[in-house]
């Protein structure tokens, strides 16, 4: 990691905890995380001492928390205006556009690390196969990863937060629902077959759940890393669009 990169990093992970946004998030995420896992999930019911119950739902607390962390990215550095000064200073847009996705994704790893509690609950109560929920919280991590690097792009999209997370949210939503056989089912009828497979590869469910059942696939692993990187990278072309502005 280069100075400057490690520079705004650090700045922009700080500001996390500078205000309550980091500890509303925390707390939500957690309280959720419990919900979903022990009572939405029916993890008693079940009979069963693992943690698919929660890890299933992460994909749904994602599509409406990562954007509302991602959306001051960008917007608010262009609603204050205070862009213009980063951009001014000695660091590459890259350094900036990379800075702040990864204090954001660190960010929520600390918040995905804080649901250990539920890990410890599950072997006290039994004996679950550990590399199996290492792998879901491997699969978790790269998902959020991903959520948030489209997010940065539609951050620094407008200068507006609300809309930010709107676009944020239907952009994911279709990353998800791409799998679906209802969605599939709609496009079987007037498209090949091979764009329908093409826009089923695309789902976060089917790469995500073959993670969190302790597939670890190379292949599920590339597509969230070089998603990172075709919508960091436009993040990055949009900045320099506004830096020529």
């Amino acid at each position: 990691m280069s100075h400057n990169l490690w520079v705004v990093f650090r700045r922009e992970l700080s500001s996390y905890f500078a205000t309550p946004i980091a500890y509303v998030f925390i707390i939500i995420f957690l309280f959720l995380s419990g919900i979903f896992t022990f009572y939405l999930g029916n993890f008693f019911l079940r009979g069963q001492s693992d943690l698919l119950p929660f890890f299933s739902f992460h994909p749904w607390l994602y599509l409406f928390l990562i954007p509302a962390l991602a959306m001051r990215l960008w917007a608010e550095e262009r609603k204050s205006s205070t862009i213009e000064l980063l951009l001014t200073l000695p660091i590459t847009i890259t350094d900036a556009v990379l800075g702040k996705f990864l204090a954001a994704w660190i960010f929520t790893a600390i918040a995905l690390i804080l649901t250990f509690p539920i890990w410890i609950s599950v072997n006290y109560l039994g004996n679950p196969d550990n590399a199996v929920i290492f792998a879901g919280y491997l699969g978790s991590f790269l998902m959020a990863g991903a959520f948030l690097s489209i997010g940065s792009c539609m951050s620094a999209v407008t200068k507006n937060q609300v809309i930010a997370f709107v676009i944020t949210v239907v952009v994911c939503l279709a990353f998800i629902l791409s799998g679906f056989p209802m969605v599939l089912d709609f496009f079987s009828g007037w498209l090949p077959q091979v764009v329908i497979e093409t826009i089923s590869s695309f789902s976060f469910l089917t790469h995500f759940s073959a993670i969190s059942k302790g597939v670890i696939d190379l292949r599920d692993i590339l597509f969230f890393f070089s998603l990172m990187a075709f919508w960091l990278f436009a993040t990055a072309i949009l900045i320099e669009m506004k830096k020529a502005d």
